[in-house]
Formats: structure tokens, C-alpha cells, sequence
């Protein structure tokens, strides 16, 4: 599936501006930004539930654009389920092949399959009242999955579940899109859930699509600063570059990056990078906020450019108490910088 110059106005604000965009066969991609940013338009122009001012949308070898939703061979999965609560699960899932009159036969064995695929089979007669979050959010995939459509489309599928139910179902959705080789477009604000999904991510940021790749690399290697701030977290220090070094401050450490010049950039530390030790080289600080998650600590450091966030594993006994003296010291695997100007 391609889009092809996509733009979509709504008065005088542009939802979508000029959007080209590849989706592989068999692969899933991520559209990923914040609130506004376009996305969800997007993936309503692709399942025909919005018409472009300009532009075309391609499934395979056939121009879409002109056709109803029901004639692309799409189907998508809500964010709400949006599943009818008079309907048993049988009833919902079958839905759209009762629509398109097919025999009884046919619709029990292909919701069956579908019920089955998501882990729902003997639950056909229940309510979506009867079962929990991550059941109905099953219930709307089968749904989907049971038209057989050439491209699945999600919009933020996920967001009404809580943290370690969205953790398990996104597992789900990803194991499945890998067995059916289906192609899928996905949409999301939660940078985690695009990177653990996704075959390809593509970040928007006011209808237009600033990075295309996979999420390795839109990670950690950024291409502005927008990027670099917005997938996971980033410290983003103003330093210099020579070749072979860069300096932040009164630190300097070794590092190359190729087809970079010699100059000002904003050096792009992610917080698992930065090291902290107690004397020797880096770059010195004061520890304003300790916080503790587990697995893990996280620290606010205090420099004379700007705070630093710091991520390390926790170690008991080996805390860095608040208000310390630290030198930062930044792992050039962790590291990537962007050219000012």
C-alpha cells in the first residue's frame, strides 16, 4: 500500500500536508506523534471514512481513492471496540459477512477461525458487558481479522487498557500480524508501543512525516531534534563537534558520526548512556532528584549546561544521594548529534 501526496483541510487548518508514505507487503507500520499532528486522519483517508483534497491512496496495483470504504478490502479496529452491546460475541464478529449475505455455513466457520485466532473460542455466546478490556479489544480484532481485508488499520487500540494489560495485547496483535503476514497501519501516541510493533515507524508532526524507518533506527538516530525529543526520552545539550571529538561544556570525550562537519550541534544523549562517577573526567554536576522504579533508578543531575536525565540499573547500596557531587559521563553508543542550522 502506497500514499501518494496526501493533503486533507478542514477550513483553514490542514490536517494532512503533502503525505507520502510506503507500507510494505506483510509489514506493520506505525504512525507515531502527538495529538493533532494528522495521524488518525490519515489512517481515515486510507479506509475511506475521509476523502483527501488532493492526493492518491493505492492498495497494490489499484487506485482506492475514488471507492467507499466497503469497497477497499480495509477494515479497521477502533480505539473504542466500538462493538454493539445487544450482540453476542458470535453476533459481533459476524457482522460485516452478514452484510454481505453470505450462507450460514460460511459465516460459522470463518468466525469460528477468527474467535479461535484471538484466543475467544467458547466465548461466542457471551456479552461484550460479560467480558473484560482486553476480551473486547479481542472481540474487535476478530472482527477485523474475520473480512480478510488486505490492510488491517488500528487506531490507538490500545490507550482504554491499563499499563501491563496494553503490555500483554500489543504482544498479542504483533504475534498475530506475524502469523497472518497481513499488512497493517497503526496508529499511536505512545512512543514505546510503536518501537515494540512496529516493522517500520513513521514520527509525524504537523501533517507532515519528519523521520521514515525502522524503530532501531528512528531511536537512535534521529534526524532533527523534534525526532530526537519525542521518541523515548533525550538529553539534548548544546556542544561542538571537531573530528573525532565533541565537547559539552568543560567535557570533552571521543566520538566520531560520518558526513558531519566540524561545528555547533546539539548533542543527543539517551538517559541509558549517561554514567555517573564521583571524581575523574565528565561533565560536572550536582544530583537535584533521585527517583526509584524498580528495576531501575533515575536521577536529575544539575550541569552548567542544562539538566541531565540519567537512567541506571538499580544496584542496592549503591545509590547516588541527593544533592552529591557527580561527574556525568556520556557512552558513545548512546550518542548522536544533529547539526544546528
Amino acid at each position: 500500500m502506497r500514499l501518494e501526496r496526501i493533503t486533507k483541510r478542514f477550513g483553514r487548518v490542514v490536517a494532512v500536508d503533502d503525505l507520502s508514505l510506503q507500507v510494505p507487503a506483510g509489514k506493520l507500520v506505525t504512525l507515531l506523534g502527538p495529538s493533532g499532528c494528522g495521524k488518525t486522519t490519515t489512517l481515515r483517508i486510507v479506509a475511506g471514512l475521509e476523502r483527501p483534497d488532493q492526493g492518491r491512496v493505492w492498495i497494490g496495483e489499484e487506485d482506492v481513492t475514488p471507492l467507499l470504504p466497503a469497497q477497499r478490502g480495509v477494515t479497521m479496529v477502533f480505539q473504542t471496540y466500538a462493538l454493539f452491546p445487544h450482540m453476542s460475541v458470535f453476533e459481533n464478529v459476524a457482522y460485516g459477512l452478514r452484510v454481505m449475505r453470505l450462507p450460514q455455513s460460511e459465516v460459522t466457520r470463518r468466525v469460528e477461525e477468527a474467535l479461535n485466532l484471538v484466543g475467544l473460542g467458547g466465548l461466542e455466546g457471551r456479552s461484550p458487558a460479560q467480558l473484560s478490556g482486553g476480551q473486547q479489544q479481542r472481540v474487535a480484532l476478530a472482527r477485523a481479522l474475520v473480512m480478510n481485508p488486505r490492510v488491517l488499520l488500528f487506531d490507538e487500540p490500545l490507550s482504554n487498557l491499563d499499563a501491563k494489560l496494553r503490555k500483554r495485547v500489543r504482544g498479542e496483535i504483533r504475534a498475530l500480524q506475524r502469523q497472518l503476514g497481513i499488512t497493517a497501519l497503526y496508529v499511536t501516541h505512545d512512543q514505546l508501543e510503536a518501537l515494540a510493533l512496529s516493522d517500520v515507524v513513521a514520527v509525524m508532526n504537523a501533517g507532515r512525516i519528519e523521520q521514515v524507518g525502522p524503530p532501531v533506527e528512528i531511536y537512535r538516530r534521529p534526524r532533527n531534534r523534534f525526532v530526537a525529543d519525542f521518541i523515548g526520552e533525550a538529553n539534548l545539550l548544546p556542544g561542538s563537534y571537531e573530528e573525532g571529538h565533541v565537547r559539552v561544556g568543560p567535557y570533552t570525550f571521543a566520538f566520531r558520526q560520518d558526513g558531519l562537519v566540524s561545528g555547533p550541534v546539539t548533542v543527543m544523549v539517551r538517559p541509558e548512556a549517561v554514567r555517573l562517577a564521583q571524581e575523574g573526567d565528565g561533565l560536572p554536576g550536582r544530583v537535584r532528584s533521585t527517583f526509584f522504579l524498580g528495576a531501575g533508578v533515575e536521577y536529575l543531575v544539575e550541569t552548567p549546561v542544562g539538566d541531565v536525565s540519567v537512567a541506571e540499573p538499580y544496584r542496592p547500596g549503591e545509590e547516588v544521594v541527593g544533592d552529591a557531587e557527580v561527574r556525568v559521563r556520556f557512552d558513545p553508543a548512546g550518542v548522536y548529534l544533529l547539526p544546528e542550522g
